[in-house]
């Protein structure tokens, strides 16, 4: 039997924890998160510290962390706490080049649209933008934030009500269902691939 080792999540960087943390939870779902700030410039970032959280009514949860490194807010946090609006954009394994795009820092107002090349689709309810080479979309509104700590690595629950639901055709079934072996979809640094 190997060894077991016991950490004290106090007793180590949290960086490290940040690793243990994720190395451990996964596969986990991914999903572009688009926001707008109050001048309408739109602002788009993946998310793998995401899921579904109820049905009924529908809501969708993610959590934009603050930097580690400096205890600072990333943009869409600021976007969200003041429009308080959201599209969930699904991911999958053709998005992974520009999931790796959009992840990168860029100053505030610069569109990561444009940067990581995904297409900006106007939205039917709210003012964020969806990203077009989704193949779902949840248009939605932002009941609550609730942060988790005020430390670097502190998570933001976003609370996200769907309003609106998009779904592109190819990724359903003969009955209208969502058939997530129709596409190849990204998990852990890994992928599925569904015959």
């Amino acid at each position: 039997m190997s060894e077991i080792l016991s950490i004290l999540p106090s007793e180590i960087p949290a960086q490290r924890l940040h690793g243990y943390c994720i190395g451990a939870v996964g596969p986990r779902p991914v999903a572009f998160a688009s926001t707008v700030d109050e001048e309408g410039r739109p602002n788009v970032a993946p998310f793998s510290f995401f899921d579904v959280f109820s049905a009924h009514s529908p809501i969708l949860i993610f959590s934009p962390a603050r930097r580690v490194r400096d205890n600072t807010a990333k943009h869409i946090l600021e976007n969200v706490l003041k429009v308080k609006e959201v599209v969930i954009n699904i991911v999958n394994y053709d998005m992974v080049q520009q999931m790796s795009l959009s992840s990168t820092e860029y100053p505030r107002g610069e569109n990561e649209f444009m940067k990581a090349g995904l297409t900006m689709l106007e939205s039917d309810l709210v003012k964020p933008f969806r990203v077009g080479e989704s193949p779902v979309q949840f248009e939605c509104k932002v009941n609550k934030a609730e942060p988790l700590g005020k430390e670097g690595g502190a998570g933001n629950l976003i609370f996200s009500e769907v309003l609106k639901i998009h779904k592109n055709a190819s990724v359903l079934d003969d009955r209208g269902n969502v058939r997530q072996c129709r596409k190849t979809t990204i998990a852990n640094r890994g992928r599925y691939v569904c015959e």
